[in-house]
């Protein structure tokens, strides 16, 4: 259990736990079978419903010069603090973790969530972006 300090060091907290309910909902709502696009679908409905401000399907800004085609788009961009990244697949891998890292140092962002809603119990795992203080 957290004390009152420990709560204070987490990175935008209010904001964080907002999301994580939106993210009970929808698993509560939909459960544990269906695609990206219905749990994002569910989540941009209940983030509007909340007044929170967000963008999905944010393209990641050009890597290289000429860099048109297959560019990273992220699933949610919160409040332009948090990036959501939502997955429907058995379980997470490695590879899931360095996307959202890669996406946080990309948009210079401190927080991302990783959620895969095809877990029995839904857990937001806290990604953070190491080349930014905590200042």
């Amino acid at each position: 259990m957290m004390g009152n300090n420990d709560f204070s060091k987490l990175i935008f907290p209010e904001l964080s736990y907002k999301i994580n309910g939106i993210l009970f909902e929808v698993h509560n709502k939909l459960g544990r079978f269906c695609n990206e696009k219905q749990y994002g679908d569910l989540i941009e409905k209940l983030l509007k419903d909340y007044n929170i401000k967000y963008e999905r399907e944010k393209l990641l800004p050009k890597s290289f010069i000429g860099e048109y085609k297959n560019r990273n788009k992220i699933d949610f961009e919160i409040d332009d603090k948090i990036i959501l990244e939502i997955k429907a697949k058995r379980m997470l891998v490695r590879e899931d973790y360095y996307q959202v890292k890669r996406y946080l140092e990309a948009l210079g962002l401190k927080l991302g969530l990783l959620v895969n809603f095809r877990d029995k119990y839904i857990k937001s795992k806290r990604i953070l972006n190491s080349k930014i203080s905590n200042n």
